[in-house]
């Protein structure tokens, strides 16, 4: 799973362009957004685009649940993992 958190990491730096924020430097629990990390609406979607694009998976859940899936980076592995479980089985 780390591997996971990891990838994760490096792609919200590369995707969202995130100039002053390194991998390192996002913890595993850090909020994404608000007061965390500090990403808006905007960079949700380019997220969720960019997270369907590199790990192969469609990401579609109502909105509350994505609230919660995204809150964190270990929050977005473990939704990731399981929609690529969820693939393989189908």
């Amino acid at each position: 799973m780390e591997k996971l958190h990891k990838e994760i990491k490096e792609l919200i730096v590369k995707a969202l362009e995130l100039e002053d924020v390194t991998a390192e430097e996002i913890d595993d629990d850090e909020a994404l957004f608000g007061d965390g990390l500090g990403l808006d609406s905007i960079d949700a979607l380019e997220l969720g685009v960019a997270l369907q694009k590199n790990f192969d998976v469609k990401i579609q859940t109502k909105k509350e649940d994505l609230t919660i899936h995204f809150a964190n980076v270990k929050s977005l592995a473990a939704f990731i993992g399981g929609l690529q479980m969820a693939e393989k089985t189908t």
